[in-house]
């Protein structure tokens, strides 16, 4: 066996990291979600239960993956020896994996956007509209299951090249790059005549769109931006020495999060407002809405491509922590089978992620508990799999661990971490239950 890989520096984790939950969920997800659903008033109690009930289980994930210096089912193995914990592990493999079937497809999507985008080919032909062009797009069978492999080709890639030399390198590259590439867009975006309708929008509270519902709303998107709930970050943290501060960490994850989606928004609400689109476009605003508006503004075919190369490194940033929860598993330590087992886990969930790939056309007529194929198992994953993984998770690191073994582990003041502790054990168990109640309605 050979000796556990490790990040070579605590920016690198920390940029891994913030990159698994930079995603579409942050850049697609979050400006759909807040322009749906109130704009500011969205947004403030997003940043609210970020760190109320998020981050706490995001610490709980870098403690017990930091603790465990292994993978997620082999980390709860050694920390509750002869008990079913580990099963949890398990779970958020499975739900890893399922998640990248399906999160592959999406990440196609892009990838043929970006194709069009760079010979400037997005603006549909013969009178036909944005929504139909994606309709075509979405419907081409050949071409939605070439542009997956093709992501998942990527992911693959950077898996099996392993810690420092794939997963740690690129995210050194591509995380700068995303910040650099959405402040351009930020930019082009502000100096829009009419632009400043949109950062109202976004800053300036209307109190009267608060409901019941945004608030759970905002708890599900905060809850689900972290990467939370499938041991992605217990499987980051293995591979992070004892040294590190994770309570810091894992703030500065989510401060990384909260400003990407805030980022995200600040490209896109001040356009949709300045060229006269409303924004409660729902999930086709990226690709239906935003080159609608990029066509309007000068040089808009290349700030369309500088947003498609954008969505794809967040994109593949989140898919290579999916992939490496499960080829982590697999491998252990044993570094020699990184590489084969990488492709083969690929491989397996490209071929499980076809059938989503063609729900939107030849298998448009087979549903599953009134589902699309595609939808049943984001259903799955997101309403079940990982509130559940994260209930599991916060228990374990509340009740299970002793107050002297997470205090240790944490490494904070008495304040800091008995406010962790009562979270841990109360809050998010709370929030969680909510969270996965409303979410089988």
């Amino acid at each position: 066996m050979s000796s556990r890989d490790q990040f070579s520096t605590k920016i690198g984790f920390m940029l891994a990291a913030a990159g698994s939950a930079v995603g579409l969920g942050a850049i697609w997800k979050f400006p759909y979600m807040a322009g749906s659903n109130g704009g500011s008033v969205f947004i403030l109690l997003f940043i609210l239960c970020i760190f109320l009930i998020s981050l706490p289980v995001l610490i709980a994930e870098f403690m017990i993956g930091r603790r465990g210096q292994a993978d997620a089912v082999t980390s709860f193995k050694t920390q509750a020896p002869g008990k079913p914990w580990y099963l949890v592990g398990y779970l958020g493999m499975v739900i890893s994996a399922l998640i990248l079937s399906f999160y592959s497809v999406v990440g196609g999507w892009i990838l043929s956007y970006l194709a069009r985008a760079a010979i400037f080919a997005v603006k549909p032909t013969d009178g036909s509209t944005y929504a139909e062009l994606f309709t075509k797009v979405i419907e081409n069978p050949i071409e939605v299951v070439m542009a997956q492999g093709a992501f998942i080709l990527l992911t693959i890639l950077i898996v099996q090249a392993g810690i420092k030399s794939g997963i740690e390198k690129a995210s050194k590259i591509i995380m700068p790059l995303l910040f650099i590439f959405f402040l351009v867009l930020v930019v082009r975006s502000l100096t829009l005549e009419g632009a400043m309708e949109g950062v109202r929008f976004m800053f300036v509270p209307d109190w009267s769109l608060f409901t019941g519902e945004t608030l759970l709303l905002a708890l599900g998107q905060a809850f689900f931006t972290l990467s939370v709930g499938i041991s992605i970050m217990i499987t980051y943290a293995s591979y992070l020495g004892k040294s590190e501060n994770i309570g810091g960490t894992g703030i500065n994850v989510a401060l990384m999060n909260i400003f990407i989606s805030i980022l995200a928004g600040l490209v896109i609400f001040p356009a949709v407002f300045a060229l006269g689109f409303e924004p409660d476009q729902g999930p086709g605003l990226v690709f239906v809405i935003l080159p609608a508006v990029f066509e309007q503004v000068p040089f808009g075919g290349l700030f369309l491509l500088i947003f498609f190369i954008l969505l794809l490194f967040a994109t593949i940033t989140s898919s290579i922590s999916l992939l490496e929860m499960v080829v982590s598993v697999a491998v252990g330590d044993n570094r020699k089978k990184r590489v084969r087992t990488s492709w083969l886990v690929g491989i397996l969930i490209f071929i499980i992620g076809i059938p989503s790939a063609l729900s939107f056309g030849v298998l448009s007529d087979r549903t599953i508990f009134g589902r699309s194929i595609f939808d049943a198992v984001d259903f799955l994953t997101n309403n079940i799999g990982m509130p559940l993984g994260a209930l599991f998770i916060s228990l374990f690191a509340g009740y299970y661990y002793s107050t002297k073994v997470s205090k240790a582990e944490l490494n904070t003041s008495p304040f800091m971490y008995y406010l962790w502790l009562v979270l841990i054990r109360i809050v998010s168990p709370i929030a969680i239950i909510i969270i996965f109640y409303t979410g089988l309605k």
